[in-house]
C-alpha cells in the first residue's frame, strides 16, 4: 500500500517556542518564507500558541500583521495555528461571542487549519471553537492532550477520538507536548485510533527524551497521516523531529514524502545562520538541544521541571526538588488526574510545591487550584471526591456545566474599554487575550505613527468594528 505523508512545518511556532521562548520575530522569517513555500509542505505551523503573547509582550509586533504577512508570502501552503478552545490563545475561559469572533478573524487574515486543544481533553471546551471553524469553512484539527496514568488506556483515548470526530472535527492530532509517548506505545495507540475513527491522525511530540523520530516512524507504520516536525537547526531538544531526517527516512517507501532534500537543506542553511544568532545572543541555551529523559521517569513534561525548580530557587529550597516530584503525581491524582499542559501543569505544578514547603498538604491552595477543583476549567479526566472538594473549596458550588455557560456575552464591552486605541478590527481580540499587553503595543503603535505620547486622539485614525 502506498501513502504519502504529509509534513507539517513547525519552524515558524513551536520550534522557536520551544527552543528560544518563542523570539523569532517576523523579520526573521520573511527571507526563507518563498522557499518555504515551494517546499509543498502539508502545512505551516506558524501562529497561536504563545506567538501572539510574544508579539505583543516582547516583539513589539502585531501578530495580525504577522499572520497576513506570512500569508501573502506562501499563497500555495496552507497555514495552521494552535487554539486553545474556550480560552483561545489565553489563560482563561472567553465568552462563546469572542472565541467565535477569534475563528472568524483568524481565517479571513490567512489562516486555514486550526488545531484545537482542551488541557482536560472536556470536549465541552471545544464545541464552540469547532462550529466557528467549521463556518468559516476551516480545516478543524481537534488535539488530544496526552499524558500517563492509570486511568489513560487506549480505550479513553479511542472513545475520546470517537467523541471528536463526531462534534465535526476534520481531523486528528496525537498532542505529546511533555514527550512522554515511546515508540511501541505510539504504534499501538495510533492503530486502536485509526481503527476507530475515519478522520485522517497527526503526531505532533516533542524530542526531549529523544525518541521523537522513533515515535513518527512508527506512527507512520500504523497508519499515521501527517507529521510534525522542525528544520534540522531548530529541532531536537526541547523542539521536534528533523524534516530533512523524516523526509530522508520515508523516501523510497511507500510512505515517501515528496518533498525535495535539496530545497529543505537551503532552507536548512538559511536556518542554520539564524541558529547561530540565536545561540551568541543567549537566546537558545544549549542545555535545550539536550536529551533529557526525566519527563519519562517523573511523568512531568520538561518545561514544567524547570518552572518547579525557578520556584523552589525563589524560595531558596532547591534541596526540596525530588520531594516536589514525588508530590506532583499526588497532586494530580487528588485533582482529577488532569494531563499537565498548559494551565493545568502549572497548577498542578505550584500546588505541589506549596504542598512541600508548607509542610502540610493543602494548608495554602492557589486560587488556579480551587478553581480547577471547583470545575471552572472543565470536566477532569477522573471525578474529584466530594470529601476532597470539601476540603479545598468547602461549601462553594462545584461547576458541572460547561464553564462558558456562566459567562455573558463580552465582546461589545471589551470593544468600549479599547475604543481609543483600535485601528483595526482585529485590535478588539489583542486587548480580549492579553489587556495591559496589549494596550502598552497600542501606545507605542500609536506612538511610532503619530509621534505622540502614546495616544492618539484624532478620530479618523481609529476603526471600530462592526
Amino acid at each position: 500500500m502506498t501513502k504519502k505523508i504529509g509534513i507539517t512545518e513547525v519552524a515558524l511556532r513551536d520550534a522557536h517556542q520551544s527552543l528560544l521562548a518563542t523570539r523569532m520575530p517576523l523579520s526573521d522569517m520573511l527571507p526563507i518564507l518563498g522557499k518555504m513555500d515551494r517546499v509543498g509542505y502539508h502545512s505551516i505551523e506558524c501562529w497561536g500558541g504563545a506567538t501572539f503573547d510574544a508579539c505583543l509582550r516582547f516583539l513589539n509586533e502585531d501578530p495580525w500583521e504577522r499572520l497576513r504577512v506570512i500569508r501573502k508570502n506562501c499563497p500555495n501552503t496552507k497555514l495552521q495555528m494552535l487554539f486553545r478552545g474556550q480560552n483561545i490563545l489565553g489563560y482563561r475561559h472567553y465568552s462563546d461571542d469572542v472565541v467565535e469572533y477569534f475563528v472568524q478573524r483568524s481565517v479571513a487574515n490567512g489562516i486555514d487549519i486550526i488545531r484545537i486543544f482542551d488541557a482536560l481533553n472536556d470536549i465541552k471546551n471545544l464545541t464552540v471553537a469547532i462550529n466557528a471553524a467549521k463556518k468559516e469553512k476551516a480545516h478543524v484539527q481537534v488535539a488530544i492532550s496526552y499524558t500517563t496514568g492509570p486511568v489513560f488506556t487506549d480505550e479513553y483515548y479511542v472513545n475520546y477520538a470517537k467523541r471528536i470526530e463526531a462534534a465535526g472535527a476534520d481531523s486528528i492530532c496525537l498532542k505529546d507536548m511533555a514527550a512522554l509517548l515511546t515508540p511501541y506505545r505510539t504504534y499501538g495507540l495510533v492503530k486502536a485510533i485509526k481503527e476507530a475513527a475515519g478522520i485522517p491522525l497527526q503526531l505532533h511530540t516533542h524530542s526531549t527524551s529523544g525518541l521523537a523520530s522513533m515515535c513518527e516512524l512508527k506512527a507512520v507504520e500504523a497508519g499515521a497521516d501527517w507529521l510534525d516536525t522542525a528544520i534540522s537547526p531548530l529541532a531536537l531538544g526541547t523542539s521536534h523531529a528533523p524534516t530533512e531526517s523524516m523526509v530522508a527516512a520515508f523516501q523510497d517507501t511507500p510512505y515517501d514524502t515528496g518533498l525535495d532534500l535539496v530545497l529543505l537543506n537551503e532552507i536548512r542553511e538559511y536556518f542554520m545562520k539564524l541558529r547561530g544568532k540565536y545561540i551568541e545572543n543567549g537566546l537558545i541555551d544549549p542545555k535545550m538541544l539536550a536529551t533529557n529523559t526525566k519527563a519519562l521517569i517523573y511523568q512531568v513534561p520538561g518545561g514544567m521541571l524547570s518552572n518547579l525548580l525557578s520556584q523552589l530557587k525563589q524560595a531558596g529550597k532547591e534541596d526540596k526538588m525530588e520531594d516536589v516530584l514525588s508530590e506532583v503525581p499526588r497532586v494530580r491524582k487528588d485533582a482529577g488526574y488532569p494531563p499537565l499542559v498548559t494551565p493545568t501543569s502549572q497548577i498542578v505544578g505550584t500546588q505541589a510545591v506549596f504542598n512541600v514547603l508548607t509542610g502540610e498538604r493543602y494548608k495554602m491552595c492557589t486560587n488556579e487550584f480551587k478553581d480547577l477543583v471547583a470545575g471552572k476549567y472543565g470536566t477532569t479526566p477522573v471525578p474529584i471526591s466530594e470529601e476532597f472538594a470539601q476540603k479545598i473549596i468547602g461549601d462553594a458550588p462545584r461547576v458541572t456545566c460547561r464553564p462558558a455557560d456562566l459567562l455573558k456575552p463580552e465582546l461589545d464591552s471589551l470593544r468600549r474599554e479599547c475604543a481609543e486605541w483600535v485601528e483595526q478590527e482585529e485590535d478588539v481580540l489583542s486587548y480580549a487575550q492579553f489587556p495591559k499587553v496589549a494596550v502598552d503595543f497600542f501606545q507605542k503603535r500609536a506612538a511610532a505613527k503619530y509621534g505622540i505620547d502614546g495616544k492618539h486622539a484624532d478620530a479618523e485614525h481609529q476603526i471600530h468594528p462592526v
